[in-house]
């Protein structure tokens, strides 16, 4: 488990390109691994790259690395493959921002004898990668639900949904998973508001006071991934708008079930193992450029809620767990 996820899945960050890599051999023999995140500013994406970084020090390979802007950034993504490839990579593992408009940069790569392996996020289609590392999203947001379910305990929910994005595989499954594990449809009247985030801090905290002023009665809140959670203004912003919706938010002692970090204040987290993706994408890319073993298919980097207030009927780990095991 290495990585935690609670509505689970991305923030702003640097452009893309390729460099920033960590170069730990010289010479024509040394293998080149591509790893593209869609954010460096990210702890699930920081500790994936730390991950990879120290998998290709250990494989004596050349880690080349870049990710987007911001969480759909595809433009950056093409460029970097694009950029990798003309590198000379053996192999590129990306996190899909766009798992559809990254689908012609992937093949084209993949023609020049790249093997490329999504990590987190399948694509569409999933086979348009040579392989896929990831958790089960649908597992992860299940048992987000299950959790909320029980800790509301029997009280009449009013959820928001703070969601991803149109068409990104990563956030659908995450949301419908939450919906089964809670027990409600799409559709429910107990899901008073959804709004999109992008994975992003200030659209979260948008998207939830437009929730607020649509049903300041909302008692439940999932979230897509940590960035895009509701969270208290800082002064500097002092716009007394703001202030007093996430006082508001604070008053009225929300059930946040979302992102990928623990806070004192949240209920659960579900551990997602995300240097486990990196560590072991590089160790696959390299297998691959000194045997031509190709590595096919699906493999399931697991889920586990972590929590420090179990409930009844949901397997979870504690914190300390999380702390020790995952990233946060």
């Amino acid at each position: 488990m290495k990585r935690l996820i609670a509505g689970l899945g991305a923030a702003a960050l640097m452009a893309a390109g390729c460099g920033g890599g960590t170069p730990s051999g010289s010479g024509s023999d040394t293998v080149k691994v591509g790893l593209i995140t869609k954010t460096e500013t990210n702890p699930f994406f920081v500790k994936m790259k730390e991950g990879a970084t120290a998998a290709a020090k250990a494989q004596g390979a050349e880690l080349m690395s870049a990710a987007g802007k911001f969480d759909g950034d595809n433009a950056s993504q093409i460029t970097a493959i694009e950029n990798m490839v003309a590198a000379g990579v053996k192999g590129i593992l990306i996190t899909p921002s766009d798992t559809k408009a990254i689908v012609p940069a992937i093949k084209k790569a993949r023609d020049a004898g790249v093997l490329v392996i999504a990590l987190d996020t399948p694509t569409e289609p999933q086979d348009a990668t040579d392989a896929l590392f990831a958790t089960d999203n649908f597992k992860a947001g299940e048992l987000i639900g299950q959790y909320a379910k029980a800790a509301m305990a029997g009280k009449p929910a009013k959820i928001a949904t703070l969601d991803l994005a149109p068409g990104i595989t990563v956030g659908k499954l995450r949301h419908d998973g939450f919906l089964k594990g809670f027990g409600v449809a799409e559709g429910d009247p107990s899901i008073v508001c959804s709004q999109d985030t992008q994975g992003d801090q200030s659209k979260g905290q948008t998207a939830m006071e437009n929730c607020l002023q649509k049903a300041p009665d909302i008692n439940l809140v999932y979230t897509i991934n940590e960035p895009a959670r509701p969270r208290r203004p800082h002064r500097a912003e002092g716009q007394g708008h703001r202030q007093g919706r996430a006082r508001g938010l604070r008053r009225r002692r929300l059930h946040r079930h979302q992102g990928r970090q623990e806070r004192s204040d949240r209920r659960h987290l579900p551990a997602v193992p995300a240097e486990d993706g990196g560590e072991s994408g590089v160790k696959a890319v390299t297998d691959f450029a000194k045997g031509g073993k190709k590595a096919t298919g699906y493999t399931d980097t697991g889920v586990t809620l972590i929590t420090d207030k179990p409930v009844a009927g949901v397997a979870a780990k504690d914190t300390a767990f999380g702390l020790a095991n995952c990233w946060g």
